[in-house]
């Protein structure tokens, strides 16, 4: 099964500026650097990559989760660096909703980030990072033309999985990662951005090699190209496209009891669910 989001790789128009916002402002540690890529890694489990390009650039946004305890200590980190929370209509920073709050702002590249707490997670189990507290990358938003088409892929190539489903917004979720399906012609909130495809790799962290070949024998059958890096002890990430969109399957060691451990959602009673 895809346990978490294990990487995420965007371009972007400056490498330079993107190191002193992520590692000067948010402080996240530098893990590699060439002339024109660099990648971050701002939780054990999850690396950010950047590659420059000379093109244009449609933004993406991702949600990291951080302890709802220290909800306020990041929002606090992320004034203290100077970086420019972003403002509701109705001139509020930080939006609560039934199950926590968060609160959001932008990179260098005009990257929609939001910093997110739940009360209902469970801490103590993934430890948090960094000045930000963060425990792992919860959202990557994946806009598309087709929302049920593509929603429903996830769940029957990747076995992803939804409780509650929409024609236009949809968090497919399996283990800590939630993949946002939207539709493009609805704006990212809280500033009403656009939702355009950003190009960018997404890589999910899978727990067996098992889970790959499952995966690759699907991908054959719908006549989809792909490609199996070999890595150590035979073992490789899976590589394919859909919908626009590049994706890896990569072994990874975060446990697949996480979840339960951190009582997300679809480990425990429906109920209990938030789409927020």
């Amino acid at each position: 099964m895809i346990t978490h989001f294990a990487g995420l790789q965007l371009n972007t128009v400056s490498k330079q500026a993107i190191k002193q916002f992520y590692q000067g402002q948010l402080q996240f540690p530098v893990v590699s650097e060439s002339d024109h890529e660099i990648s971050f890694q701002p939780t054990e489990h999850f690396t950010l990559s950047f590659t420059e390009v000379n093109e244009p650039l449609s933004p993406a946004h991702i949600a990291f989760e951080v302890p709802f305890s220290e909800f306020d200590c990041s929002v606090d980190a992320l004034r203290n660096a100077g970086v420019c929370l972003l403002r509701w209509p109705d001139s509020r920073e930080i939006d609560e909703f039934e199950t926590g709050k968060n609160i959001y702002f932008r990179d260098s590249d005009g990257n929609l980030l939001e910093i997110i707490a739940h009360h209902y997670i469970k801490e103590g189990i993934l430890p948090p990072r960094g000045v930000l507290k963060v425990m792992y990358l919860r959202e990557i938003g994946l806009p598309v033309e087709d929302v049920v088409g593509f929603r429903e892929w996830l769940k029957s190539t990747l076995q992803l999985q939804t409780i509650k489903e929409t024609d236009t917004f949809n968090f497919v979720i399996s283990g800590t990662a939630h993949a946002i399906v939207t539709s493009i012609h609805r704006r990212w909130v809280p500033i009403a951005m656009m939702a355009l495809p950003p190009r960018m790799v997404v890589s999910f962290g899978v727990s067996d090699q098992r889970f790959i070949e499952h995966v690759r024998t699907l991908l054959e059958k719908q006549g989809i190209e792909h490609m199996l890096d070999d890595l150590e002890c035979t073992e490789g990430a899976l590589h394919f496209a859909f919908n626009g969109y590049h994706f890896r399957l990569v072994p990874t060691q975060f446990a697949q009891t996480l979840p339960a451990m951190l009582n997300l959602p679809l480990s425990r009673a429906k109920d209990a669910f938030s789409n927020n």
